[in-house]
């Protein structure tokens, strides 16, 4: 909501900042010229309306600045939360860092495959079976 009103307020101030600029006059009259001829010159021209327009270009001109700078804060911030994820993942990782297989063959589970004999299987071969002959 927060970020809506901020981009809303943005716009409509480089608008009217826009329009201010323009309406100023510059060495060829610009568009106050435009308005009306030589009355145009007695409202838009002199020092009261140069200074309004001066005063308004002023404040429409820090305002832009200063909504634009808080938009890029605010577009930066998702950035900085996964960098604060990915710093977390690296201190979890950190210490589990070593040999793909585990020192303990009881630590490998039921689907690992060791190779180590079975408790009960026997030390030694056992000989082979006499055969009895006919």
């Amino acid at each position: 909501m927060l970020l809506f009103l901020l981009k809303s307020l943005h716009v409509l101030v480089c608008a009217i900042l826009i329009f201010v600029v323009l309406l100023q006059q510059g060495r060829g009259g610009g568009m106050g010229a435009t308005f009306g001829g030589a009355a145009a010159t007695q409202v838009f021209g002199g020092r009261g309306a140069g200074n309004l327009l001066t005063r308004t270009t002023s404040i429409c001109a820090g305002l832009f600045m200063l909504t634009s700078v808080t938009l890029a804060y605010k577009s930066s911030e998702g950035d900085r939360e996964l960098k604060q994820r990915a710093a977390q993942e690296a201190k979890k990782t950190k210490g589990d860092k070593g040999t793909a297989r585990p020192k303990d063959p009881a630590a490998a589970g039921s689907g690992a495959a060791t190779d180590t004999k079975p408790a009960d299987a026997p030390a030694t071969p056992a000989p082979p079976a006499s055969t009895p002959t006919p």
